[in-house]
């Protein structure tokens, strides 16, 4: 994983005013929705965001100036940074002689061999075992994966790809939040302790059609004005498809109707509502009888 400063392109001196700023444009120059048929968009887009989650941070930045964690935000081994991050590397063991045996730092070497050599073939290849305790597991991997109103809606199955090009299936839960993180277990590196978890942060893309309040949405509907004053049933758009409403006779801008259970899903079960606002449009082209009846009434 390259530098978060080096990512974002700013300088280790920056400001968080800075940071922020730079992480805003790159956001919006890769993001997703922007470059839909651009992989490496995507990537960067990611390697950005995994960034800004460490260098945008008072706390993490201070723990990586520090050396405490990586560009990923994992913690490092401390005081065995010349064994390779490898705690048992550096050591060996020498005979003594007929009296018993020494041991001796050095680096490199291989865990594996090293637990047979000193604790016998009991806790050679063994792994996830080391002094007593389980060794660490790999490396969580870290993604960010926008979402529509709609794969919410309907906790749809989507794919998120990591900044280091694998792709991976996620099943939306039915309750997602903007900025919730979903923890795939056992989908990240490999290390002497298993897999470690792939962490997929989840973000809600703005719609053309919907506003969202809440677990509830917001949707306007076009109204011709013969349907406003003589009632219609139309058709509105739901996260889940198409719905027929009635718009009652005499109805103005305005006007709300509610769709109970076509919101997003609330945390309890079921989904939260659609509320549809009329909006009684006039005809595209000048309409004599309109005029002429607007001027009677207007006397």
């Amino acid at each position: 994983m390259r530098d978060p400063y080096e990512v974002l392109g700013v300088a280790k001196s920056a400001t968080a005013k800075e940071i922020k700023s730079a992480y805003r444009k790159l956001a919006k120059k890769y993001h997703p929705d922007q470059n839909p048929d651009d992989p490496k968009a995507k990537e960067r887009f990611n390697a950005a965001t995994q960034a800004y989650d460490i260098v945008g941070d008072d706390a993490k930045r201070a723990s990586y100036e520090r050396g405490e964690i990586d560009a990923e935000g994992k913690p490092k081994f401390q005081g065995f940074e010349s064994a390779g991050g490898d705690p048992f590397a550096g050591f060996r063991r020498q005979q003594a002689g007929p009296g018993g045996s020494r041991f001796e730092f050095r680096s490199g070497g291989d865990a594996g061999d090293i637990f047979g050599d000193i604790f016998g073939q009991a806790f050679g290849g063994r792994p996830g075992m080391g002094g007593g305790g389980p060794m660490p597991p790999g490396r969580d991997l870290n993604a960010a994966l926008a979402v529509s109103v709609e794969e919410v809606a309907t906790a749809a199955k989507v794919q998120a790809i990591f900044p280091d090009g694998r792709k991976m299936a996620v099943k939306l839960p039915h309750y997602v939040e903007d900025g919730q993180t979903i923890r795939l277990k056992g989908q990240g590196e490999q290390g002497p302790g298993g897999a470690g978890d792939a962490l997929v942060k989840i973000q809600i893309r703005s719609h053309p059609r919907y506003r969202v309040e809440g677990r509830d949405l917001h949707v306007d509907l076009p109204v011709a004005i013969e349907d406003a004053v003589l009632g219609a049933k139309l058709a509105v758009e739901t996260p889940s498809g198409r719905l027929g409403v009635t718009v009652p006779a005499w109805s103005s801008s305005d006007k709300v109707l509610r769709l109970k259970g076509k919101g997003l899903p609330v945390k309890t079960g079921g989904h939260a509502d659609l509320y549809v606002h009329l909006r009684v449009m006039l005809p595209e082209k000048p309409d004599a009888d309109i005029e002429a009846l607007a001027r009677q009434r207007r006397g």
